[in-house]
């Protein structure tokens, strides 16, 4: 029995072994497994926060607006120093610092239309360059239209006139004598008369 003890002393040590190296085979292949979902989860956390420290810096630092797109919105309002002036050719002071302005709330991302719209509710529709097409100011394109239309109905019913009605003027004509001699007779007859 001793023997038999001793070989089941034996031989559990060797399944004991067994299990302890399996289990550490495995505890190897996690360990490797997790390690490697590590890496790559690190890998991925400094990808996002460089993105994020690119749009960052890109946010920090405005979207690059050109002249020609201030002058875009400039063309549309007037100076509000110079009467009828376009924005984007005075040369005051105080165009500058609207077209300042306008650069700067391009670069917020404010739109074309936006940056219009406050000018005209801070400054009235007098800084627009083209009149607002409604209300009042909607007679500024109204009235040359009407005013085209009644030129064009008076000067056709003065044609019609002038063409359906004869000539009133009575125009005489002498009358041309037959042969020399009878107009050598009324010339002496009139230069007599004249005498």
């Amino acid at each position: 029995m001793q023997e038999a003890r001793g070989r089941m002393q034996v031989a559990e040590p060797r399944s004991h072994e067994k299990r302890a190296s399996r289990s550490t085979q495995h505890m190897a292949r996690i360990t490797h497994h997790a390690s490697r979902k590590t890496v790559w989860g690190f890998v991925l956390l400094a990808a996002v926060l460089t993105s994020l420290l690119v749009a960052g810096i890109a946010a920090a630092q405005g979207r690059t607006v050109t002249d020609d797109q201030v002058n875009a919105v400039a063309k549309k309002l007037n100076c509000p120093v110079c009467e009828n002036v376009p924005l984007d050719v005075c040369e005051t002071q105080a165009c500058s610092q609207w077209r300042d302005l306008i650069r700067q709330k391009l670069s917020t991302g404010e739109t074309p239309q936006q940056i219009i719209n406050y000018f005209q509710a801070t400054y009235g529709d007098r800084v627009l360059q083209e009149p607002p097409r409604g209300g009042f100011t909607g007679l500024v394109w109204i009235l040359p239209i009407v005013g085209l239309i009644a030129g064009v109905a008076i000067l056709v019913v003065v044609l019609r006139r002038m063409t359906a009605q004869p000539s009133r003027v009575k125009v005489e004509t002498p009358a041309v004598p037959d042969s020399a001699d009878e107009y050598r007779q009324r010339l002496e007859r009139e230069l007599e008369e004249m005498r």
